[in-house]
Order: C-alpha cells, then sequence, then structure tokens
C-alpha cells in the first residue's frame, strides 16, 4: 500500500523546538551517549568488541538505560520484567552486523539499502522477546535510531506528525527517503553535534540525517 506524502512541516522550527531544553542530563541526550558509545566502536573498525567479555555489560546497560530513558521501561512493557542481561543476545547479533549495516542513513536509502534495513530490524526484533509481540515497532525503531541512527522512531507522535501507522515497511522507508530529498537543502543547514558524556561539551560527531527527521515528526506530531 502507497504511502501518502508527508505533510508541510516547519522543519527548522521543529529542530528548535526539540533541542530549546537540551542540556546534558537532560533525558533526551540519552541518544548522544547511546549513540556515541556504539559509534565509536564503528569509527575504530571494532565492531564486534562491543561484545567482548570486557565490554558487553557496559553495552548491555547503555542500550537498557537509553530505552528506560526513551519510555520504554513503563507502564506494561515486557522489558520492565527482564534484568540488563536480557539485552546480550542483542548485543552480540549487532556485534556480528557488517560494516555497511551502520553507514544507512537517510539521505542513502537506496532499494539495497532499504533491503538491509528490514534485514536489522528482523533481526534486533528476534533477539528482544519470546514472541513478535514484544518486539514492538516502536522498540525495535527506537534501538535502530540508538544505536545506528539509521530510522527514526515509530512511536506515537512521529507516528502522528508524519502521518504513517507504525508499521515498518519498505513504503514507511521510501516516504522518509522522499521527505529527506524534497527538504535536503532545509535539512542540510542543520549540522547538529552529539554531546560528550565526560565533559557536556559537543563532541566532532554529528547527529544522522534520520535523527533531525525523527526529531522533526516527533515535534509535529505534539503539536498536532
Amino acid at each position: 500500500m502507497m504511502q501518502k506524502p508527508a505533510r508541510k512541516m516547519n522543519i527548522s522550527d521543529n529542530i528548535e523546538i526539540f533541542l530549546k531544553d537540551r542540556s546534558p542530563d537532560e533525558r533526551y541526550s540519552s541518544f548522544d551517549y547511546c549513540y556515541n558509545y556504539f559509534h565509536e566502536f564503528y569509527e575504530q573498525g571494532n565492531i564486534e568488541a562491543i561484545a567482548s567479555s570486557t565490554n558487553v555489560q557496559l553495552s548491555c546497560l547503555q542500550i537498557g538505560f537509553f530505552l528506560a530513558s526513551w519510555g520504554m521501561l513503563r507502564g506494561k512493557a515486557f522489558l520492565l520484567q527482564k534484568s540488563v542481561k536480557h539485552y546480550e543476545k542483542l548485543i552480540s547479533v549487532m556485534s556480528k552486523m557488517p560494516k555497511s549495516y551502520w553507514e544507512i542513513d537517510a539521505d542513502n536509502y537506496s532499494e539495497e539499502r532499504i533491503l538491509l534495513l528490514r534485514d536489522i530490524y528482523k533481526q534486533i526484533s528476534g533477539c528482544l522477546g519470546e514472541d513478535d509481540k514484544n518486539a514492538s515497532p516502536t522498540l525495535v525503531t527506537k534501538i535502530m535510531l540508538g544505536v545506528f541512527g539509521n530510522v527514526p522512531a515509530l512511536d506515537r507522535y512521529f507516528c502522528k506528525g508524519f502521518d504513517v501507522n507504525k508499521n515498518f515497511s519498505d513504503s514507511l522507508l521510501r516516504k522518509i527517503s522522499a521527505f529527506y530529498r524534497t527538504n535536503k537543502e532545509e535539512f542540510d543547514k542543520h549540522r547538529i553535534k552529539t554531546i560528550d558524556f565526560s565533559t557536556g561539551k559537543d563532541t566532532s560527531r554529528f547527529y544522522t540525517k534520520a535523527k533531525l527527521i525523527d526529531m522533526v515528526g516527533f515535534i509535529e506530531g505534539e503539536k498536532s
């Protein structure tokens, strides 16, 4: 089924609203710390080390706290019944993903890379629970965003703002790609650096395009 084109949004205003209260100790900075942690291994050409005996506990803690901070351990969420050890299989699976999986962003979605995104989604989903209902699209895409920065998180506000359902599909990814291409000039004005945990200052690492789209769609949904 074809997705409707994304609605007209004020991209710069939405980004500014999202960043208005951004500071090192606020909850949304949990994305920065999670993304920084995992991408440092990628940048050093040592992805498999996230699952080493030295790093695996910290890797599990990073993804676990990110998900908690981003609302995935509340209410009746099944992860509330799990310890941080539950993420060990997920960390192991991600540590074996090839370098090309870590290089996908909304500005380079192609039909081939869409297939890779679907494979990432499938592999992550298979690590999270005893059945598919535990691995909701919101949960899986939040992990994909926090670790890889390659897709927006399909939470309630993003889906409302972007006028999509919570179905991770080829048509959704094509819609995200088209939205970026249509608004490339506006998005490319925003080169936002992640926050460093130790110093509270900017790193040399930039938010991905998918992360920017996530912010824009989230704020649009909040305003709707």
